[in-house]
């Protein structure tokens, strides 16, 4: 969304501010194996961020600060991302066009894709396919709001940080799970299959459970067919364990973690079903979208990353009610870390890997790139 030059260097700083987490890594991109040099977690207090909302920007630039020092990261420049309603991603068909005569076009495009007034949005846009036939092209345009947009950077500013790069939640995550199945791939010798990086021939549902917001992205190979973010996170479920269950918010984020200690596992199990269901309608909605496009007839697997992959009995649910693999996304997967960089979190990583998708998907872009 938006990008600035880079100065030359070897590292890049991701910065993941979440609803209800803030976090920081760094990875060494420089040679043949990705690998995470400082890493920093802080929980802010559920009243900073509300909804997408920031409520108080003091606490968030606090936590912002603490996060980097707990890391040891001096970089002062990083790589963010924004999701919620007020981001735009559809695919369009153009008449095909050379990229830079494409940049003029896609503004006379986009006011016929994005339900805001053109000039109070930040537009961006990739060239699928550069020839799908009849003089056409296919093009992924990107598009969010400038108010959200210069709130996001101006938060970051305002903890003495740049954000040479604004991206998106989903393309973030896309991102991370491309360069894990590649790593992993090469890991393992498999260098002629592209079915397990969810190559042509198999569709990928990448889903992306945050506090307050999911971001749903549906991909084959490197190409995504539909993205959506839908108002559904961690939060509703915590809500409704405190209620369904009797306990205080601290006992239910644990049990949202994973953390079934003294818990009645049936009562734990008809409360996340419940609590599921606008979620599973968001993804049945978009199988639904991609058989209408034409894009696909199914979605072959489902990843699950982010705060809510960890959920008790979700995955087995989502499983049931959908007929489809869902897996947990690991995003440490073939990627190197320094020993200790994960502190009080080393013996725990199983469980709060998920968490550092996005962080780690900024985390990966290049210098340049």
């Amino acid at each position: 969304m938006i990008s600035l030059p880079f100065r030359k260097k070897a590292t890049t700083v991701g910065l993941d501010i979440g609803s209800s987490l803030i976090k920081m890594i760094e990875i060494d991109n420089s040679g043949k194996t990705p690998r995470i040099v400082h890493f920093g977690m802080n929980r802010l207090l559920p009243e900073a961020i509300v909804e997408g909302e920031i409520m108080d920007r003091n606490l968030v630039i606090d936590g912002i600060r603490e996060c980097m020092e707990q890391a040891g990261i001096t970089s002062t420049e990083v790589v963010s991302a924004v999701s919620g309603r007020a981001v735009i991603v559809k695919k369009v068909v153009m008449d095909k066009m050379a990229p830079e005569d494409a940049q003029e076009a896609i503004f006379w495009e986009a006011e016929q894709h994005v339900p805001f007034d053109i000039d109070d949005v930040c537009l961006d846009f990739q060239i699928l396919r550069e020839d799908i036939g009849a003089n056409q092209m296919e093009v992924l345009l990107v598009a969010a709001k400038k108010d959200m947009i210069n709130t996001h950077a101006s938060l970051i500013k305002d903890a003495q940080l740049t954000p040479r790069i604004i991206d998106v939640d989903s393309f973030a995550v896309q991102n991370c799970f491309e360069t894990n199945r590649r790593r992993m791939e090469e890991v393992n010798g498999d260098t002629e299959s592209d079915e397990s990086s969810g190559g042509s021939g198999k569709v990928v549902g990448l889903v992306n459970i945050g506090g307050d917001v999911t971001n749903i992205n549906i991909i084959q190979g490197s190409s995504p067919h539909f993205t959506r973010d839908i108002s559904i996170g961690t939060r509703i479920f915590i809500e409704n364990l405190q209620k369904q269950m009797g306990i205080g918010y601290e006992d239910a984020q644990k049990v949202i973690s994973g953390d079934m200690e003294g818990m009645d596992g049936i009562k734990v199990r008809e409360v996340v079903k419940k609590s599921s269901e606008d979620l599973s309608l968001g993804i049945e909605r978009s199988v639904s979208f991609l058989k209408a496009a034409g894009d696909a007839d199914k979605i072959d697997e489902v990843v699950l990353s982010g705060g809510g992959a960890h959920i008790p009995f979700l995955r087995e649910i989502l499983s049931e009610k959908h007929g489809m693999d869902f897996t947990v996304h690991n995003p440490l997967d073939g990627i190197d870390f320094e020993e200790g960089v994960f502190g009080e979190y080393e013996s725990d990583l199983d469980r709060i890997a998920p968490l550092l998708t996005v962080g780690i998907g900024l985390a990966l872009r290049k210098a340049g790139k």
